[in-house]
């Protein structure tokens, strides 16, 4: 049985490693499934999700001209939701709380950091010059 790109095989799963996991497909061909490929949710490690002999089905993302063939669990998960752009990433603002930092125009942003910037330049300079003059001058007087 020849392996397309875009098909949905069976195999099982041979071998687990840090980067991802290894399953024997029909015809004894081994592909790749990458860490990235194997959930929608952030996995930190693969043992998590799959163990060795485990029967998982697959899609075929890539075969390159070596003949590695690398799969997804995780494509295949999100395809009956309808829409498989919006259940993958969410806008980054989402998580965050709101603020009145937030709802600043660009304009009144960049004021604020201009003010606050200038006032710690000046604070700076303040601490420098004291740190200078007092101990230049303790040196003179000896």
């Amino acid at each position: 049985m020849s392996i397309e790109i875009g098909s949905v095989v069976e195999g099982v799963v041979t071998g687990i490693t840090n980067f991802g996991a290894f399953v024997e497909l029909p015809g004894g061909k081994v592909g790749l499934i990458h860490i990235s490929e194997v959930a929608d949710v952030y996995v930190r490690d693969v043992k998590d999700f799959l163990k060795e002999q485990d029967k998982v089905k697959v899609k075929v993302l890539s075969v390159d001209e070596r003949g590695k063939i690398g799969l997804s669990i995780k494509q295949l998960q999100a395809a009956p939701a309808g829409n498989a752009a919006s259940p993958r990433r969410a806008h980054a603002n989402d998580n965050r709380r709101p603020n009145k930092f937030n709802s600043l125009s660009f304009e009144d942003k960049l004021n604020k950091f201009l003010k606050d910037s200038d006032e710690r330049l000046t604070d700076l300079k303040r601490n420098t010059e004291s740190k200078r003059g007092g101990r230049g001058a303790a040196r003179k007087a000896e």
